[in-house]
């Protein structure tokens, strides 16, 4: 029988049993029977308490080892969470060092365009003054020589006379 179920019986004995007379909470009960119900309570309950015992340790080892577990789990994910944070500020890092290098090398290219321009601009406008000056200097000599050609043919016959220039 269950010591549960023993249990339950010897509080249905006590119940049951005649009151003491003038006493409400005095009982009689035989005392042989009370003594061997107990006794087979005694004896079955050390099996029953053993495996109790035992699952109750089992119980607190596995408990126990649950929580080396989580621990163990939130170390790593403690040490994963500083690994990914330490790669991503390296990332976010290279990333500004790379926004500005290129903003560097745009601002570089920036200034070396705008000094080729000015440069060009620069051997061009040089360049536009000697032209204007040797285009003068041939209209000059154009001029001259319309002169010329006019005093030539101004004069008539006389083209054996030197030319003035």
């Amino acid at each position: 029988m269950d010591p549960l179920d023993r249990i339950d019986e010897i509080i249905s004995m006590v119940e049951q049993a005649r009151s003491v007379p003038m006493s409400r909470t005095n009982f009689m009960f035989d005392r042989a029977e009370m003594v061997a119900l107990l006794d087979e309570l005694r004896s079955e309950l050390p099996g029953d308490l053993r495996r109790a015992v035992a699952l109750l340790e089992e119980r607190d080892k596995i408990i126990d080892a649950g929580k080396r577990e989580a621990d163990r789990i939130i170390s790593e994910g403690e040490t994963e969470h500083a690994r990914l944070v330490s790669v991503n500020e390296i990332t976010v890092s290279a990333e500004h060092e790379g926004a500005r290098i290129i903003a560097e090398a745009r601002a570089e290219a920036q200034r070396l365009r705008e000094e080729v321009d000015d440069y060009v601009d620069t051997a061009l406008a040089n360049f536009e003054q000697f032209l204007t000056r040797a285009l003068s200097s041939i209209e000059r000599g154009r001029d001259k020589m319309h002169a010329l050609r006019e005093i030539g043919t101004f004069q008539g016959e006389d083209a054996e006379r030197p030319l003035p220039f």
